[in-house]
């Protein structure tokens, strides 16, 4: 029906319809869709990847976060096992603990990431079409979603000329975090040991880390407050300004 009512349509008006849709797409390089129905469409299922592209490769089960995609410890041992290389072209496992915990025992591949500054390098390396990344701390309680939750804001920035593209679609959260993974699957972990953040041989760690990993935070609200403050600034001196002109 709709290629008969296109076809009827005066040469002219195809034309113009044609430029129209060229015109849209050019504005957005990368992905030329209809905003507002991918929304909807987000909203009304969220079994779909954030871009809207695709359903979720993972079985997920409801977590701590209900706005996060939790997986469990048997089903991320069964991507590392490679029992889902047919529908994923490359994972990654983000451990955000502190270096003493990740040494004391990590999963097997993955990479220790508990600084802001380190999860945006994440985001200047060459992605693939069907890639996951999953984030995970020691309960997957409060750095893990935390860090996730980062990465997908500025993905987010970083995208969002192409709305509702994104570098990495596809995250989820390990349930439980690593203890409840080397509880079930200690064979895959490296060394095969468990290490929690309050051990009290590193308290002095602890200490260190935590002001580390707070100084970047730091560091951005000092930034945005001093933007605030530019402005308010110009805004103050248009005011001036404005009553000088008028005296």
């Amino acid at each position: 029906m709709e290629d008969h009512f296109t076809s009827s349509l005066p040469k002219s008006t195809k034309r113009q319809r044609e430029d129209d849709d060229n015109s849209r797409c050019s504005k957005r390089p990368k992905v030329c869709s209809d905003i507002k129905a991918v929304v909807t469409k987000l909203e009304e299922n969220d079994d779909f990847i954030a871009d809207g592209s695709r359903l979720h490769t993972l079985p997920t089960v409801t977590g701590k976060h209900a706005d996060l995609k939790s997986i469990t410890p048997q089903t991320l041992a069964d991507v590392v096992i490679g029992d889902y290389d047919d529908v994923i072209s490359d994972y990654k496992i983000i451990d955000c603990r502190y270096p003493y915990e990740f040494e004391g025992g990590h999963i097997r591949g993955a990479e220790n990431m508990y600084l802001h500054e380190t999860i945006l390098t994440l985001l200047q390396q060459p992605t693939k079409d069907k890639q996951i990344i999953i984030f995970h701390c020691e309960f997957s309680s409060e750095r893990g979603p935390k860090m996730l939750r980062f990465l997908r804001s500025k993905d987010r920035d970083l995208n969002k000329e192409n709305y509702p593209s994104l570098n990495f679609p596809e995250i989820y959260l390990l349930d439980g975090g690593y203890k409840s993974f080397f509880n079930e699957q200690p064979k895959r972990c490296d060394p095969v040991s468990y290490r929690p953040m309050l051990h009290s041989d590193h308290s002095e760690d602890l200490r260190h880390f935590r002001v580390k990993s707070k100084s970047w935070t730091f560091g951005e609200k000092r930034r945005f407050a001093r933007k605030v403050m530019k402005f308010r600034t110009v805004i103050q001196l248009v005011i001036t300004n404005s009553a000088l002109i008028n005296l």
